[in-house]
């Protein structure tokens, strides 16, 4: 007689919705990789962070057209080049260095998004795990232990 009670409660509770705390989860996508969305970890922050910063080093080391080989002046080979070309009424000379100007400015636009991209992941990362170390105190009593269940539950109402 009990176990009847027990299975008409379970099948009256199934028809219900739940009064506790309920997870909405996005159906795992078809093309298997069970996430539903975007998932960044920190370690993938960082990495991305560290390649950016990279990417930045060797860029200013070895696309800087512009200052490879200056002379007294500051002019690189590459400027110089273009005014001994214009000196000598060669056409070439003007478009090589609007081609320079142009490689410069563009060099500079890449450097600041690297720059960009490597500082605001980092500052993201750290924001990040200072974020989960507060929650995680906020929701521990004085004497270290967790907060039950049906109290973080009143938070979300």
């Amino acid at each position: 007689m009990a176990w009847d009670g027990w299975e008409q409660l379970k099948s009256t509770a199934g028809g219900q919705q739940p009064t506790g705390m309920q997870l909405n989860q996005v159906p795992a996508d078809p093309g298997g990789s069970g996430t539903g969305g975007l998932v960044v970890n920190q370690d993938d922050l960082g990495a991305v962070g560290h390649e950016a910063f990279i990417l930045h080093g060797e860029l200013g080391k070895g696309a800087d057209l512009a200052g490879m080989g200056a002379d007294k002046s500051g002019a690189g080979s590459t400027m110089q080049a273009s005014s001994e070309l214009s000196r000598n009424h060669f056409a070439l000379g003007p478009a090589l260095g609007t081609a320079l100007s142009m490689w410069d400015t563009s060099l500079k636009t890449l450097l600041q998004a690297c720059a960009h991209i490597s500082n605001h992941l980092d500052y993201s990362k750290g924001q990040h795990a200072n974020d989960d170390a507060q929650i995680a105190a906020s929701l521990r009593h004085r004497d270290g232990s967790a907060e039950s269940w049906s109290k973080i539950n009143e938070y979300f109402k």
